[in-house]
């Protein structure tokens, strides 16, 4: 009979001891920050890019543009060298949901050339910063790294205006890639038929691609060897980040590959990526 006048007071001190661990405290005591209606309490996660996944790097180059950009593919007898070219290596990645890349070389009479694209598709780890917005201040990045010359206004075409857009670099001369732009006859083919002014042809941030896009443009400093042109074209997408890198060495000394043409290939590659992205 004892046993049984004990059980309710066990009951009372358990509930006493519950209410105690969930409730406030009356004296400077944390208040629960996930009661209904307080202003501030609750943080609504920030929204997941638009990606999820990653395309295929070395198939989403069509051959056509491949040709294009590598003319020695379309040199090459051995029908199993070609379809080599055409294959490119892929890049070394531990993760093909977050970063993918293709490269290709290939020699022609003329010249070999270099092709590269990589996509990095942005996570981003804080529920209060959204997967765009991460890969926004990640592309800043980029940008700044680029290092892009004070443009120099000009509205003869659409690359044009797109140079007048303020570059982030404080000063052109500090710009490695300001030499490969900074005269006709270093940055534009030393052909007299180019039509493009050369304040069109310097490295800048582009306003017709993607989210945010920019392009660079350096020529190699060598005097004893041809002249290595690199065009690189990034661009981001939501939260995907796609950079180009194309570069021509020509196989005479003395030859410097055409700043024009290479820019139009690359941007071209660039827009058709995007294109595919967004379908």
């Amino acid at each position: 009979m004892q046993r049984k006048a004990y059980v309710p007071g066990v009951v009372v001190l358990l509930a006493a001891l519950l209410a105690g661990c969930t409730g406030g405290s009356d004296e400077g005591g944390s208040t629960d920050n996930s009661n209904p209606g307080e202003p501030g309490t609750s943080t609504a996660a920030a929204q997941p890019g638009k990606y999820t996944t990653l395309p295929e790097a070395c198939g989403v180059v069509s051959h056509s543009t491949l040709d294009s950009l590598l003319p020695g593919i379309k040199q090459l007898a051995d029908g199993t060298q070609r379809t080599a070219a055409y294959a490119g290596e892929a890049t070394l990645t531990y993760d093909t949901d977050r970063k993918v890349g293709c490269r290709w070389k290939v020699e022609s009479t003329t010249a070999t050339d270099h092709l590269s694209i990589d996509f990095e598709r942005v996570v981003s780890y804080d529920n209060a910063v959204s997967d765009d917005t991460q890969a926004e201040a990640l592309f800043a990045k980029q940008v700044t790294a680029a290092d892009l010359p004070v443009p120099v206004a000009s509205t003869t075409t659409p690359s044009g205006t797109a140079s007048g857009t303020t570059s982030p670099s404080p000063s052109p001369s500090t710009s490695p890639s300001a030499s490969a732009s900074a005269s006709p006859s270093t940055s534009a083919s030393p052909s007299p038929t180019s039509t493009v002014p050369a304040a069109d042809l310097q490295p800048r941030v582009l306003d017709d691609l993607g989210d945010d896009a920019f392009l660079d443009d350096a020529l190699s400093s060598s005097g004893s060897t041809a002249k290595q042109r690199t065009v690189t074209v990034a661009f981001r997408t939501s939260n995907v980040i796609v950079t180009i890198e194309y570069e021509e060495q020509p196989a005479t000394v003395g030859v410097v590959p055409d700043s024009e043409e290479m820019q139009d290939k690359a941007r071209k590659l660039a827009a058709q990526l995007a294109d595919s992205l967004a379908g």
